[in-house]
């Protein structure tokens, strides 16, 4: 009691104690992240325009919701990319005082299958009805709030398709391009030139240093941005089966096959086990001695394991095969029967109309006009059954119209009723006629498989405990060793080999052979130095011991980066200024002479097909021919295979045409994809800054 007591008297001083403690924490571990410099509350910012954490991260959210295995970062990365764009797009609408209206939006709204072809929204001619668009929304409130959000979405694409139209309107391309892209291809020059090619110096007689690239690339600065990368390299430990783990547990297969007694832990008595064999209820059996569950269905021999497949496909009724392996499972199979034509494969046309949910129609028709077209289909491929490829091709209204018609093959139950009850009732080879939803189907029969029932017991190969154990002590002993000694030493010893080293950008997630490890790249950027190593635990993997090797600052390229990009443009420079040298004389055979080359002929080459014999396309070599004088020789030029000097003979100029206009079309044609452009050149002028490493 009297302890008590002195404990109640001093609770105040032992709460203040307490307090100040956990103030201490807090603070240092403040001063230690830079706690007190608050970190942003903008994912980032594109041109001085702020883009807010907490919309960004419900986008995220919804997105990882909505796509089918993307992960936060993908999803992050992708909605960032569409940040840049529509921060970027919208400033140019604005500047161009661009305004979509109740129409555009509309528009916008019927080009949308989920919307434009819902059947609420159709009248009696399956067309879009504006008012029962509308109507729909006065009577459904509570859907209206997300039609509002779509309206934003489709406003910015009404915009965007008149930015588009603008830029394609100018464009355009006049007759005088169409006239000389014309010449480009239809004048002619014929000259003789003598070539000194880049390949005759010996590339160890060039020396290119460190200066050498980093000038280049300062020179086309924009080509050699980089975000800056950490290189990382690293060591995998893996945590998987050991033999003894193999062993233990094709013991337990093994024991499976032979039936026996075992020792029932909950109940404290022997259990007598039969043989899987012999087991008069293979369900409860699999159920009750097996890692994976019972499965009834039939199975093609396509389906069954590739280096099982024989076996386990002719396996007698009653018959048991293994122990094989198949995944990460020892298992045992037995044959519970056969079945004839349990798959089928099929072709067909698809004849929809008007009213059915088939995106694709090639045409518009009344129900009465189909089954004419369908019924005239099917006297044609009965009368030629190897048309049936080419009359899918062309006239099926679904996609697989792409592949001939040819829908590969399936189970019963899995196409609608009509269609399943066709092929599965005829022959191979049977073409017939059936109507579903959809439309008509002329129906091609052309193949069926036999299929088997098994009945599989299995033990999955897992890891045992101290199989797990071991690959922790020897995962943290390297983590331990690494931390003082040369990476690659430690790893010898260890028995592990080293990784190439990882370049990683900022917000990468994949890491080399261990896939989608974003925690990793986190660490390098955020509490890393260089030297640093640190043991991650990667499930299904094991450990993997990384360790930040180099830091990569954002600005240019590193010259190990770029060099597989520039190496060779280097080189052919300075080997241009060597060969410069020796393409002196007073005429051809002077220079060809001094340099045991030949003199060699260009006959009716244009600009629009500027290959040389031998060489490949030198454009700059015949642009200068067509602006030389005759008997003139030129001086020396820088070509993509060597230098080159030219003596020039002659000019072919081609005939006028009647008229330009396939040669506007192809030029017409170049300029097309001016649109897919602009976000590029806008990126690369604005001002973006990215603090998405605060918060992914």
């Amino acid at each position: 009691m009297a302890v008590l007591q002195k404990i109640r008297q001093r609770s105040g001083l032992l709460l203040l104690v307490i307090g100040f403690a956990l103030l201490a924490f807090v603070v240092g571990e403040a001063i230690q992240s830079g706690g007190f410099n608050s970190p942003s509350k903008d994912v980032g910012s594109i041109n001085g325009k702020d883009v807010p954490f907490e919309d960004f991260r419900m986008k995220v959210a919804n997105m990882e919701k909505s796509g089918q295995g993307t992960t936060q970062t993908q999803a992050a990365n992708q909605l960032w990319e569409q940040e840049i764009a529509i921060a970027l797009l919208s400033a140019e609408f604005d500047k161009l005082g661009l305004r979509a209206g109740e129409n555009h939006i509309i528009e916008n709204f019927k080009n949308d299958p989920n919307i434009g072809q819902n059947p609420a929204f159709l009248n009696e001619l399956g067309k879009f009805d504006l008012k029962k668009f509308k109507e729909y929304f006065k009577t459904n409130p509570e859907q209206a709030q997300m039609m509002k959000d779509r309206e934003k979405d489709a406003e910015l694409n009404a915009k965007y398709q008149m930015y588009a139209a603008l830029i394609k309107g100018g464009m355009y391309t006049t007759e005088a391009e169409g006239k000389f892209k014309y010449e480009l291809e239809s004048n002619k020059t014929s000259f003789d030139y003598v070539a000194l090619l880049y390949s005759t110096v010996k590339d160890s007689d060039i020396k290119v240093t460190d200066e050498d690239y980093v000038a280049y690339m300062k020179k086309h600065e924009k080509r050699f941005k980089s975000d800056g990368t950490r290189e990382i390299e690293y060591v995998v430990i893996e945590d998987t089966p050991s033999k003894e783990d193999q062993t233990e547990a094709k013991a337990k297969i093994d024991a499976l096959l032979t039936g026996g007694v075992v020792f029932n832990n909950e109940t404290k008595t022997n259990d007598t086990i039969p043989s899987f064999k012999n087991a008069s209820n293979v369900a409860e059996y699999i159920a009750a001695n097996s890692d994976t569950p019972y499965d009834s269905t039939y199975v093609s021999k396509q389906d069954l394991p590739a280096e099982h497949a024989e076996a386990l496909f002719n396996l007698p009724v009653g018959e048991v095969y293994g122990p094989y392996i198949t995944g990460k499972y020892y298992a045992v199979s037995k044959s519970m029967g056969r079945k004839s034509g349990a798959k089928a494969k099929a072709s067909h046309i698809l004849i929809s109309w008007e009213g059915t949910q088939v995106p694709n129609k090639k045409e518009k028709r009344t129900k009465e006009e189909a089954k004419v077209k369908a019924e005239s289909l099917l006297a044609q491929a009965v009368a030629n059954p190897g048309s049936f490829t080419m009359l899918a091709l062309t006239n099926s209204d679904d996609s697989s119209a792409q592949s001939g018609g040819d829908l590969g093959y399936f189970g019963p139950n899995q196409m609608v009723k009509p269609f399943n009850d066709f092929v599965f009732a005829n022959p191979i080879g049977k073409i017939g006629l059936v109507e579903t939803e959809f439309g008509y189907h002329i129906i091609n029969v052309t193949d069926k498989q036999d299929a088997v029932r098994l009945a599989t017991v299995s033990q999955k190969v897992d890891p045992s405990q101290k199989t797990t154990d071991d690959a922790y002590t020897k995962a943290t002993k390297f983590e331990m060793d690494a931390a003082s000694k040369d990476f690659a030493v430690v790893a010898k010893s260890a028995g592990v080999t080293v990784n190439p080293a990882i370049k990683a950008k900022p917000m990468d997630e994949m890491f080399g052979s261990v896939g989608n490890q974003r925690q990793i790249v986190k660490w390098a950027y955020s509490e890393a130095k260089v030297g640093d190593v640190k043991r991650f635990e990667i499930v299904n993997v094991g450990h993997v011991i990384a360790k930040l090797t180099k830091i990569n600052e954002k600005g240019l390229m590193t010259v190990e980066e770029a060099k597989p990009m520039i190496e060779s443009i280097i080189k052919n420079e300075k080997k241009a200024e060597k060969l410069k040298a020796k393409a002196s004389g007073s005429s051809l055979e002077a220079i060809a002479k001094a340099n045991a080359t030949t003199v060699q002929q260009a006959v009716d080459v244009t600009i629009g097909n500027p290959v040389l014999n031998g060489v490949g396309a030198e454009q700059k070599v015949v642009g200068t021919a067509f602006g030389t004088a005759a008997g003139k020789l030129s001086a020396p030029i820088e070509g993509n295979s060597g230098i080159y000097v030219i003596k020039a003979k002659s000019v072919l100029k081609a005939p006028k045409a009647a008229n330009y206009t396939d040669y506007v079309n192809k030029v017409k044609a170049m300029s097309s994809q001016g649109v897919g452009r602009v976000i590029p050149a806008l990126k690369s002028d604005a001002k973006i800054e990215d603090n998405r490493l605060e918060f992914y």
